[in-house]
């Protein structure tokens, strides 16, 4: 695991191939089926290009909506393992209403069917690593499938500049000052993929509980929570907030960070700020991210797990089995 942080900068030298490309019919309309790790990236595609029409499905089956829509989209499956259970029924609906399709994978089921019904593929890099460290792979799969020429020489530069070793010891202080509380992560709306990455990487790496809202909905609803008076103030002092800040963001977003922050302070909470600083956008992006991804490894740590592996989550696909 600590390889595969302290290298992923070197994904970002990987040209992603599309086999049976003939047969690639151009969309500009993307409906996204994956789960974990596998749906991470389409995420970080709507940061990157706000105005992309990309939905993502985490769930059996295709989404309800028209089939109309479904015929004028495509269908991309994404599965890390190729062996996804959710992923392989969305491909029989598929293919029962012969919609249009393109497959990533490293191998698996999926790529069989894929090879076998002469459907669009790319094959990622099977590196042994998890899913959600694949990111630099499958993001640029992702890009490579809508035709994003530019994003992809853009993020490519990221094996250059992006130099994860940056990241390791700030990653390594946060790890000891969330030991013995809940993580809540904050942002702007306008950054939810990079929150909600930080959440998965400290619960799958880091084996912890980890929450995430944003701004400035949360200000509405959650905070109120966390409006700690005697009798709810040992509830309250469990939780750790972390605030990614993003100077791009609306200014008075930014604001309501600064004042949530002393809001919470006067209430003797923890709360950390977090720049997100970058020479580009993928560079915010990534580069947050590895942050997250050592903070993660070394809350694992802390606690004394394996920071690589998911037991829960092999126990429940028996269980399903």
């Amino acid at each position: 695991m600590y390889e595969s942080i302290k290298n992923f900068n070197k994904q970002f030298i990987y040209e992603p191939k599309i086999i049976n490309e003939d047969n690639l019919v151009k969309k500009s309309n993307f409906i996204v089926v994956g789960m974990g790790g596998s749906a991470l990236a389409p995420l970080l595609l709507k940061k990157y290009k706000p105005e992309i029409n990309i939905m993502i499905h985490n769930n059996y089956g295709l989404p309800q909506i028209n089939k109309k829509e479904l015929e004028n989209s495509l269908i991309i499956l994404s599965s890390y393992s190729g062996n996804t259970e959710e992923v392989l029924d969305a491909f029989q609906k598929a293919k029962e209403n012969n919609l249009n399709m393109a497959i990533i994978s490293v191998g698996g089921k999926l790529l069989s069917l894929a090879k076998e019904n002469d459907i669009p593929y790319i094959e990622i890099p099977n590196t042994g690593i998890q899913p959600r460290m694949a990111l630099g792979y499958s993001t640029k799969a992702f890009l490579k499938l809508i035709g994003d020429e530019n994003g992809l020489k853009e993020i490519s530069k990221l094996s250059e500049i992006l130099d994860p070793t940056d990241y390791e010891e700030n990653g390594k202080i946060l790890a000891q000052k969330l030991k013995n509380y809940v993580p809540i992560i904050y942002t702007s709306s306008n950054n939810l993929s990079i929150v909600y990455n930080w959440k998965i990487k400290l619960n799958e790496t880091g084996k912890i509980p980890a929450f995430y809202n944003v701004l400035p909905e949360l200000n509405h609803n959650e905070m109120t929570g966390f409006d700690a008076v005697e009798s709810t103030r040992e509830l309250s002092n469990k939780f750790y907030f972390i605030i990614l800040k993003d100077e791009e963001d609306d200014k008075r977003i930014l604001n309501r960070m600064n004042i949530l922050e002393k809001l919470y302070k006067d209430r003797n909470l923890k709360v950390e700020i977090i720049e997100i600083n970058g020479e580009n956008i993928w560079h915010k992006i990534f580069s947050s991210l590895i942050l997250a991804d050592f903070t993660a490894y070394y809350t694992a740590l802390e606690y004394g797990q394996d920071p690589k592996q998911v037991p829960m989550v092999e126990e429940l696909k028996k269980l399903i089995a």
